[in-house]
C-alpha cells in the first residue's frame, strides 16, 4: 500500500498475461531491451495487469479493471492469461470490500485489458456492470475510438466492455482533464491512444501517478524513444513523456506502471549527468500486491 497523505493507494492484480517482444519494444533492438527484460525461448515477456483501488474522502475509487471472466477460451490459451496474486476479486475481499463498494471506476483507456472487467455476464447471458454501484467515466475521445475502430485497433477495443454502460447511462465521458474529487484527477496523456488518460493523486504534498500505458514498461518512462508497437501515435507518447518528466521529478512522485511485472513502481530522479533515471521503489515502501 502506498500512503498519499491520507490516501490509501492499494496496488490490485488483474491477472498476468504472455505477449510478443516484438509488441512491447516496438522498433527498439532486441540487444537493447534485452538489457533489462528476458524473454522466453518463444519471444515472449510477461506482463502484469495492474489496477488501483484508491480509499479517498470516504469514497473507494477503482482504476482500470484488467480481465475478467467473459474472455473466450481461445484468448485465455494463447495469452496463456494466468492469476498469480489471485484475481481482482480476490484484492478487494482481501481489502474487506465486494463489488457493490466500488463508487467510482475510471477507466484510463478502452482496451481490453485495461476494461474487460467493467462487465460481466448475469445468469441469464445479458452483460450488466460488474460493479453496480459505481459511476464508470472515460475520456470522450477514447469511447468514440472505440465505438469506432478502424483494421489496427479492432482486436482491443470489445464493445461489450463499456457501451452497455453508455447505453444505460452508468458510463460518463469526460472532456479533458477532470478532477473527480479533490486530489484526484484524470489528466490526458495522449500517445498510447489519443484519448489515453493517467491518474495523478496528490494529497498533502505528496504524489503518485498512476501513469498507464504512457509507459507500459518502466524502462520507457526513462528513455523517451522507447515505446510500444501498440501506440497509436508513438511520437505523441514522446512529446507527452518529455512534458511530465521534469514534474516527476520535481514532485518526486511515485509512479506505478501498468504491465511491468519487474518494477511495479518508481521515482523517477535526475542522474549525476543529469539525465533521468528511474529508482524503483520495493515492497517495503509499498510496491507489493494487496
Amino acid at each position: 500500500m502506498f500512503q498519499i497523505g491520507d490516501f490509501e493507494v492499494h496496488l490490485l492484480s488483474g491477472g498476468q498475461i504472455m505477449v510478443d517482444a516484438g509488441g512491447a519494444f516496438g522498433l527498439v533492438p532486441r540487444v537493447l531491451w534485452s538489457r533489462y527484460y528476458t524473454p522466453t525461448e518463444d519471444h515472449l515477456l510477461p506482463m502484469c495487469l495492474n489496477c488501483l483501488l484508491v480509499k479517498a474522502n470516504g469514497k473507494n475509487i477503482l482504476i482500470d479493471t484488467g480481465m475478467g471472466s467473459k474472455l473466450p477460451p481461445k484468448y485465455i490459451e494463447q495469452s496463456q492469461l494466468t492469476y498469480p496474486y489471485g484475481t481482482l476479486f480476490d484484492g478487494l475481499a482481501r481489502l474487506g470490500l465486494s463489488v457493490e463498494d466500488i463508487d467510482l471506476v475510471i477507466d484510463t483507456h478502452l482496451h481490453a485489458d485495461h476494461c474487460e472487467n467493467n462487465t460481466r455476464f448475469d445468469d441469464e447471458g445479458h452483460v450488466v456492470a460488474t460493479f453496480p454501484n459505481a459511476e464508470y467515466v472515460v475520456q470522450r475521445r477514447e469511447y468514440e475510438d472505440a465505438i469506432k475502430p478502424n483494421e489496427r485497433t479492432r482486436a482491443t477495443y470489445v464493445p461489450l466492455n463499456y457501451t452497455p454502460l453508455y447505453e444505460s447511462g452508468q458510463l460518463r465521458l469526460l472532456e479533458g482533464d477532470t478532477e473527480f474529487l479533490e486530489g484526484i484527477k484524470g489528466v490526458v496523456t495522449p500517445g498510447h491512444t489519443p484519448g489515453h488518460m493517467s491518474v495523478l493523486i496528490s494529497n498533502q504534498e505528496q504524489h503518485l501517478f498512476f501513469i498507464c500505458d504512457l509507459a507500459t514498461y518502466a524502462i520507457q518512462l526513462e528513455r523517451l524513444g522507447w515505446m510500444t508497437a501498440y501506440d497509436v501515435e508513438p511520437l505523441v507518447t514522446l512529446e507527452t513523456k518529455r512534458r511530465w518528466q521534469p514534474w516527476l521529478i520535481e514532485h518526486q512522485a511515485i509512479v506505478v506502471f501498468p504491465h511491468d511485472t519487474q518494477t511495479l513502481a518508481a521515482r523517477l530522479i535526475e542522474n549525476q549527468d543529469g539525465k533521468p533515471q528511474l529508482a524503483p521503489l520495493g515492497a517495503d515502501e509499498g510496491a507489493v500486491y494487496s
